[in-house]
Parts: structure tokens; sequence; C-alpha cells
């Protein structure tokens, strides 16, 4: 397969483990204390909702960067519903994306619609009983 990934996993506690890719990048992730996690890194759906962030967020600023809009910072915060079932997967995710500079209101919507509706490979894994929703604020001072 032409664009495949590899990851490899390794345990290294009793419910922790260090993931890598082949470009010797690392991540630690580790599982609740009550299966014996230690708090040495995030858990596994922290990391979902970590990618679904980093992804979107790399679309908004390669977007807003081609629509030349000054970009200064930008920061996502994200909130994920877990199901009340085994497996707990989520029922509903929003993020909010606050952008840091004087960006068009509208430039900074369209920028993050896109990539939450049509770009982010992660939103498209989502299953569609997945509700994801997102709002935008611009901020003129860091």
């Amino acid at each position: 397969m032409a664009n495949a990934m590899r990851i490899s996993l390794r345990k290294i506690g009793a419910c922790g483990f260090e993931v890598s890719d082949e470009r010797g990048h690392a991540v630690v992730i580790d599982g609740p204390e009550k299966l014996g996690g230690t708090d040495m890194g995030m858990r596994p759906m922290e990391m979902f909702l970590a990618a679904l962030a980093s992804c979107s967020a790399v679309d908004v600023v390669m977007i807003l960067g081609q629509q030349k809009q000054p970009l200064n910072d930008l920061r996502i915060q994200v909130e994920g519903e877990r199901a009340d079932a085994i497996p707990a997967v989520f029922a509903k995710i929003h993020l909010h994306f606050v952008a840091y500079g004087p960006v068009a209101e509208n430039k900074l919507e369209r920028a993050v619609k896109l990539s939450v509706e049509k770009y982010c490979s992660i939103t498209k894994m989502l299953s569609t009983e997945v509700v994801v929703e997102h709002t935008t604020e611009v901020v003129l001072e860091v």
C-alpha cells in the first residue's frame, strides 16, 4: 500500500504504552488507575480528541494561509461526550476554535467548516452517529 503508515507500541507500565512512528516521534499513553494506569500520559480517548483537534488545526492554518489571513495563534478546545455504555464511544464532540490576530471572522468560520465537514480525515472516519459541532472566535490580541 503506497500510503501506508506504521506505528509501533510497546508496554512501559502496568497499563502504560509508548507509541512511536517510523520517524522516531513518540507519545506516552496510559490507562485509567482502576486498570493499573499511573497517569504517565494521556488516555487513548484523549489522544483521539487530540488527533481530531490537530488534524483540523492543520487544515485551518493551511486554509487561512492561502487566504492571506494574519493568524498569530490558533487554539482549539475540544469536549467529547461519551456514551454511557460499553464500549464508551463518543456520542458528541464539540470543537471551539480561537484564532488570535486580525483574522476575518467569516474566513475563520469558512476554514473551520471546510475542515470539520470536508477535509479532516479524522472527522471523516467518525461514525455518522457521532455529532461533531464547532464554534469559532477571533481574538485581536494575544
